[in-house]
């Protein structure tokens, strides 16, 4: 290609750059992630991100609406009036994207896309048995523990579990399957996860009666993390690691546990270790967590305690329950795990 100036030079460049930033060019890979995205919407990055993230009905007060940012990650639904104003307490584990291509009775006609190179984990084909419908679960592998990709509602899946994949592999249609979702709200969801526990069946079968048909890929067992930030940060900085844009996220709220052992957390993630030259004979482990649960670090720890206690928590005039998926409960300064909280931390630290 001819470039006619030097400022014709420079915005070749420009482009070329943003395109390795976002895993765009063939034949490279950005960083050790080398994310893509999942299908041809790439709205997320533009001035209109409601091109990306599908909506949800929404009916509070009275007032009917369809807002997009129900679509993104985080506490982005279920609102609900308090003293303080008016918060959101239902957590989405992660982003919902809108199909670009539809054929003339609506019906989607995106493929779906693995977003980095990795093997298939899991592949769930009975719709009844998740809220997820379909999906696709896939292990990536970058050297600091394994981390999933989770693909939901998908129409139908083009992978087996054990294959090998390549980022921008196409491992599905996207749909409408699961509960709640219909052709209008076709999207598919998408999750960056790291897995809680190897033993998750276990523990499993000590709180429901209910048949687990999805071993250790029951989304239970899979945390996720804030998806379209990752996203974010690896187009501004393509050599970022997941253990770098987990760790450097804002504490909420921090748990002690006995020792019982190494957890195996740990032993799968051990970026999340913090003063481990402090591990030898610690009484127990305080374990650090974001708002939504994701744990930040895992570090040994001198008190005593027999069960899981909240060491620490963010301060707070509403009510920790609507700040934690109702883990916690207390204002201010204090707080106190709930019954599901205690099951949480049960589940993240080994201790059952």
């Amino acid at each position: 290609m001819k470039l006619s100036s030097p400022r014709a030079a420079r915005l070749c460049v420009s482009l070329f750059l943003g395109l390795i930033g976002l895993g765009m060019v063939p034949g490279l890979k950005a960083g050790p992630l080398g994310l893509v995205l999942p299908t041809g919407n790439d709205a997320i990055f533009s001035e209109d991100p409601s091109k990306f993230y599908m909506y949800t009905d929404r009916n509070f007060e009275g007032v009917r609406s369809q807002p997009w940012t129900a679509g993104r990650y985080g506490l982005v639904r279920d609102q609900k009036r308090t003293d303080q104003g008016i918060v959101f307490t239902k957590f989405h584990e992660g982003v919902d994207i809108r199909p670009v291509k539809r054929d003339a009775a609506g019906e989607p006609l995106d493929d779906v896309f693995a977003i980095a190179d990795g093997k298939v984990a899991y592949v769930s084909t009975t719709p009844s048995r998740s809220n997820y419908g379909n999906y696709v679960v896939i292990e990536h592998d970058c050297g600091e523990g394994g981390f999933y990709s989770l693909y939901a509602h998908l129409k139908s899946s083009m992978v087996a579990a054990g294959q090998p994949v390549k980022a921008r592999q196409r491992i599905g249609r996207l749909g409408y399957t699961g509960e709640g979702i219909n052709r209008e709200r076709a999207h598919v969801h998408l999750e960056v996860t790291l897995m809680l526990s190897s033993r998750f069946q276990d523990w499993y079968n000590r709180h429901f009666t209910t048949t687990n048909w999805h071993g250790n890929f029951n989304g239970f067992n899979l945390c996720g993390v804030d998806v379209s930030g990752l996203y974010h940060s690896h187009r501004d900085d393509p050599n970022i690691k997941l253990s770098d844009f987990v760790t450097r996220d804002a504490p909420y709220f921090r748990v002690v546990v006995a020792n019982r052992g190494t957890p195996d957390l740990l032993k799968r993630y051990p970026w999340l270790g913090k003063d481990m030259e402090k591990a030898a004979g610690n009484s127990s482990w305080e374990f650090t967590f974001n708002n939504v649960g994701v744990p930040l670090s895992i570090a040994p720890d001198t008190r005593s305690v027999t069960y899981p206690a909240v060491s620490w928590v963010r301060d707070s005039k509403v009510n920790h329950a609507f700040n934690t998926l109702a883990r916690l409960s207390g204002t201010g300064s204090k707080a106190t795990l709930t019954a599901s909280g205690s099951r949480y931390i049960q589940l993240v630290s080994g201790a059952f």
